[in-house]
């Protein structure tokens, strides 16, 4: 049975009497990877500096692990990423996540030990030795995740981990999450649809404070029709939606943006759509970058 991790109730937070959330409710359990999504101004940073414990809220309930954020019983259990966290330029990269370690309790020598499996856990350990100003930003970013990692936290929370990031560190940075989430439940806040598509499975979607959506499942299919997402080289849309029309079982082809296309079809009628698809797409010469089962996050929150 998967364990209760954050329960919010009627949670409020005003700012100069303005409301960054409004009665907000919802329960997460501990899993996967869940999104919590949002434009600016939506009240994400606010949530999560609550959940944080960095904020009070005005009022209402939030409970993580049955504990009120920031109680000493979470120490080590519950950890966060802020957006704008920063290296400490005057340490090394091993000596800051040492100290990190010992504020959870951790001897001089299990902090040793511990740093040295986060930095490993994020592929740093021949940066040990570094200053900070010498990191990449994206080496920088690996390492305040190391950070978020010590201790085994089941719980971590983290803002825009991807902000600013290369391709090559994003795919880092998703496979750190990946790899750590059979331990850890991550609450992910961003404006990285593509990459939350990818991660998670769930999600909070916030909008001027107020919870809009709760625990949707985000690549779950479910009913007769079914959804496959094709994204193409550049090829003309009318060709290709007449043709994908014509094929048994489809029910409708929409071209949602520039060169992606979302089948609709009846699952119940046609179980390997996908297969008869790519004979399609073969039969008509044409090239396709990527095939996916189901709508992406984008599709479902703004179509």
């Amino acid at each position: 049975m998967r364990q209760s991790i954050i329960q919010c109730q009627q949670l409020n937070h005003l700012y100069y009497g303005k409301a960054a959330l409004s009665d907000v409710n919802f329960e997460l359990m501990a899993g996967e990877p869940i999104a919590l999504i949002g434009p600016n101004g939506a009240g994400k940073t606010t949530l999560l500096s609550i959940l944080s414990g960095f904020l009070r809220p005005t009022s209402g309930v939030v409970r993580l692990f049955g504990h009120q954020p920031g109680a000493a019983q979470l120490v080590g259990k519950v950890s966060a990423l802020p957006q704008d966290a920063r290296l400490d330029p005057s340490f090394t990269v091993i000596e800051q996540l040492v100290f990190y370690a010992r504020l959870q309790g951790l001897s001089r020598h299990l902090a040793i030990r511990e740093s040295s499996r986060v930095l490993e856990a994020v592929s740093l350990t021949e940066s040990a030795n570094e200053m900070p100003p010498v990191l990449s930003h994206g080496m920088a970013k690996r390492v305040s995740i190391a950070q978020s990692l010590i201790g085994k936290p089941e719980l971590i929370l983290l803002d825009e981990p991807t902000a600013g990031l290369d391709p090559v560190n994003v795919r880092k940075v998703r496979a750190i999450i990946t790899e750590q989430s059979s331990e850890t439940t991550f609450i992910i806040s961003s404006h990285d649809l593509t990459e939350l598509d990818r991660l998670c499975r769930q999600m909070l979607l916030l909008e001027n404070g107020i919870l809009q959506s709760e625990k949707m499942g985000v690549n779950e299919q479910h009913g007769p029709s079914q959804f496959i997402t094709l994204q193409m080289e550049t090829c003309s849309s009318s060709d290709v939606i007449a043709k994908l029309k014509a094929l048994k079982g489809i029910v409708t082809v929409t071209n949602s943006q520039k060169n992606e296309y979302i089948v609709e079809y009846d699952s119940f009628l046609y179980s390997q759509m996908d297969l008869e698809v790519i004979q399609c797409i073969k039969a008509n010469h044409w090239k396709y970058r990527q095939l996916s089962h189901g709508k992406t996050l984008e599709e479902k929150l703004f179509n």
